[in-house]
């Protein structure tokens, strides 16, 4: 163990009995009884590391008191800085008397713009839930910080780093970006994790234990926004062909090894077969580290998202390992993890019970790296979850109060105990993060009443790091540029026990440019459209290399005309309405965001040498330009591509004002927002034929510089440039590097602002953030030479 650090003599803890939910107050200030368990601090996704910082979220004790805390640890110092944060433990469904563990404090810090941002676990409450209506604007929480708070000195580190709501509270309703506000209902067990490209990604699972469904969004530093989310599997399951009940599932999504992966057990609707909770162990990866696409299950066999049928990545059933048949009698609701090791072996724990025969048995199944299939072996004493560190399997836990440290390796089954601490404090519970080979154990002192005390200690799992390493940290794997832009490519290179003398760049095997200091870039402006493979080589001083693994970097051509591959919202140039299925019709709506927003969403589709406007709900199909009665626009329900002659579009850029129109190929229309408020095809090419189109996945409009948008010229630019809107009110200007790092932010009270170089801007590729007084948000990129 290298330190222990006491964090707080005050973690609030659930020190009373376990009572029914409708319970009312005790009446004593400091006995504190509880519904589920009896965990509230060190509890859930509550400590993660960052640069030299450790992170720890926590609730102040004792009953009267509650407060969300922050706290972060400085490991070089050993100071620490604490946030208080006004609002409190809400209790069960809003009784704040009844202590409710589910409303756990997930941390995650985002390494692109160094933002922290904390998730509260309102365990499935919606507007709705409670039934009084009293968390009906306050059943999902969600609190970030500005970037760049989490490495500020701790004098600054301080509430107001944090963004306040509109009301100057701390919690929101609804993660930044373009999330529909349902989709925020009924959430439990947030958790956040990094992908290799340093991307914060967050999972939580919607709907109940029995017809539940996990859903996760990924965090864009250089917006501030996070994605829409993508659903792992599906409620209602059922509803579908051969699938014969509901299910939910209890495990967890992590990213481990290169992968996005998923590791859970199942819980069925059927409530008269022999389990009376969970069943199975199930597991997949995905080899897109987002997680959106190439999902396969252990064996390589691939399947789309969502999920419906679990048993398409079933494992094992813990289940067989024990004798009885009757109903409601196997018993699995504990003990189980999962991890994958850098060698790449997949191990699994569990526990099953056998209530008819009391016979309880821990099983560890596991899969080696090349292996056809998994072994499960009986021969395991257990645990509550199982970590990786390099090619090595670890169970952390706590042994007569204080931590014990088992070892095997990869592959294997020989677990044995390699720390077991002997002397100090006991401890009645804790969690658990591993990165770079050391262990961060954040920890409860057994203690008495409702306020105990929460320690961290940092213990070295002797794993070996190579010394002598490189990575690439820009452009990320799979990123897509146009032909035109110049973009940097970075990299990462240490020698521990020594020095690097240079960092050789390679596309496609050859020589891109060299960068001899840190940090080392070069700037790459391809003129071939292609897929290249890009590869960083670092020498040391005694002309040894080694190399990064490889990313793939696509390039195109942009096209202006080319609208594929994206979903848009379709906003009139005149009226600034948006074209709105509504059935089979197409209607005007003044609002394309908050009501009914996936009837505004529209994706171009390749159709023949034409285009269809296909609209995303999938219920509602292509646009058709009908001729009876006349010049009608309506939905048809038919699925893109067609290429019958009336629902066939050209797609026409104009390059003076950014905007867009539809021309028909049945009758060279256009798509045209008629002064009373009809939406039709007609011979009429005048400006309300012409059409914004506003990007829903990168949340940024379609155009060029014009009325609706931003201008930033000249560009490419050296000395200095002008960012110019069109309102004239003000607004927030924010300037990010290519590595989602802020490297400029203002304040401007009209509708232009000049801003010189004065060598705050390197040469390369800029991303440009400007909101505006109405809160619109425009982006734009900038090139200095």
């Amino acid at each position: 163990m290298e330190s222990e650090i006491k964090v707080t003599d005050f973690g609030l803890h659930f020190n009373g009995a376990k009572v029914p939910n409708s319970s009312p107050d005790n009446g004593s200030s400091s006995v504190y009884d509880f519904v589920f368990g009896n965990r509230i601090s060190a509890h859930g996704d509550c400590v993660k590391t960052f640069g030299d910082y450790v992170f720890m979220t926590w609730y102040q004790g004792g009953k009267s008191n509650r407060h969300v805390m922050l706290t972060r640890y400085n490991t070089v110092t050993g100071t620490m800085a604490t946030i208080q944060f006004p609002h409190t433990h809400t209790g069960f469904q809003n009784k704040w008397w009844l202590g409710e563990s589910h409303n756990t404090i997930a941390v995650g810090i985002s390494p692109l713009d160094g933002t922290i941002h904390l998730l509260y676990d309102m365990h499935a409450y919606s507007a709705t839930k409670p039934s009084d209506g009293s968390l009906a604007n306050d059943y999902f929480r969600y609190s970030y910080s500005v970037p760049n708070a989490a490495t500020l000195p701790d004098s600054q580190f301080t509430l107001n780093q944090f963004v306040q709501n509109t009301t100057g509270g701390y919690k929101h309703l609804i993660l930044t970006g373009t999330i529909n506000q349902n989709q925020f209902d009924g959430l439990t067990y947030p958790a956040f994790f990094l992908n290799d490209a340093g991307e914060l990604i967050m999972n939580m699972r919607e709907g109940g234990n029995n017809n539940g469904k996990y859903k996760f969004t990924k965090y864009d530093a250089n917006t501030g926004d996070w994605s829409n989310f993508i659903d792992f599997n599906a409620l209602n399951a059922q509803n579908q062909p051969g699938i014969t009940y509901n299910w939910g599932l209890y495990g967890s999504l992590k990213y481990v090894n290169g992968k996005m992966r998923i590791g859970f057990q199942r819980r069925s609707r059927n409530n008269n077969d022999r389990y009376l909770y969970q069943n199975g162990v199930y597991y997949a990866y995905s080899d897109d580290q987002t997680g959106a696409s190439n999902w396969k299950s252990h064996d390589g066999a691939p399947f789309n998202l969502p999920l419906y049928d679990a048993d398409l990545i079933k494992i094992m059933e813990p289940g067989d390992y024990v004798q009885t048949q009757q109903p409601n009698q196997v018993y699995i609701v504990a003990g189980f993890d999962w991890t994958v090791t850098d060698n790449g072996d997949v191990h699994m724990i569990s526990r099953v019970r056998d209530d008819e025969n009391n016979v309880t048995k821990n099983l560890h199944t596991y899969k080696p790296a090349g292996a056809t299939s998994f072994t499960t072996s009986e021969n395991f004493s257990g645990g509550e979850a199982i970590y990786t560190a390099g090619d090595d399997v670890f169970i952390i836990d706590l042994n007569g109060g204080r931590v014990r440290i088992q070892k095997t390796d990869g592959g294997t089954n020989n677990f044995t105990t390699i720390y077991q601490a002997t002397t100090g404090r006991t401890f009645s519970h804790g969690r658990v993060h591993i990165v770079d080979g050391k262990l961060y154990y954040y920890l409860m002192e057994n203690a008495s009443g409702s306020a105990r005390p929460l320690y961290l200690q940092i213990i070295d799992l002797d794993i070996v790091v190579d010394p002598f390493r490189v990575s690439l940290t820009a452009p990320f794997d799979g990123e897509t540029y146009d032909i035109g832009q110049t973009i940097q490519v970075s990299a990462d290179a240490v020698d521990d026990n020594g020095s690097i003398s240079r960092v050789e760049f390679m596309v496609d095997g050859t020589l891109l440019g060299i960068d001899t200091s840190a940090p080392y870039a070069v700037d790459w402006s391809p003129t071939v459209e292609a897929a290249y493979t890009v590869e960083a080589v670092a020498f040391n001083a005694s002309n040894n290399t080694v190399t990064s693994n490889p990313i793939t970097v696509n390039w195109r051509i942009d096209d202006p005309n080319d609208l594929t591959g994206d979903i848009y919202r379709i906003k009139n140039y005149v009226t600034g309405q948006y074209l709105h299925s509504v059935g089979s019709d197409v209607l005007e709506s003044t609002d394309g965001i908050n009501v009914a927003p996936d009837d505004k969403e529209w994706e171009i589709v390749q159709a023949g040498n034409y285009f269809n406007i296909e609209s995303k709900r999938t219920d509602r199909g292509i646009l058709r330009a009908a001729g009876n009665p006349p010049n009608d626009v309506i939905n048809t329900g038919f699925s893109a591509p067609r290429e019958d002659s009336d629902k066939q579009f050209t797609v026409i850029y104009n390059s003076t004002d950014g905007t867009y129109q539809f021309l028909t190929r049945n009758g060279g229309n256009y798509i045209y927002h008629n002064p009373n408020g009809i939406i039709e095809h007609v011979n009429n090419s005048g400006d309300r034929s012409k059409w914004i189109v506003e990007s829903i996945t990168l949340n940024t409009q379609e155009v060029d510089p014009g009325a609706e948008s931003i201008a930033v010229y000249p560009n490419p630019a050296k000395d200095e440039f002008t960012i110019a809107m069109h309102q004239s009110t003000g607004a927030q200007v924010e300037i990010y590097d290519m590595l989602g790092k802020m490297v400029y932010k203002e304040i401007i009270n009209s509708n232009r602002t000049v801003i010189s170089n004065e060598g705050r801007f390197k040469t390369g590729m800029y991303l440009i953030k400007v909101i505006d007084a109405d809160l619109i948000v425009y982006h734009s990129k900038l090139l200095i030479q």
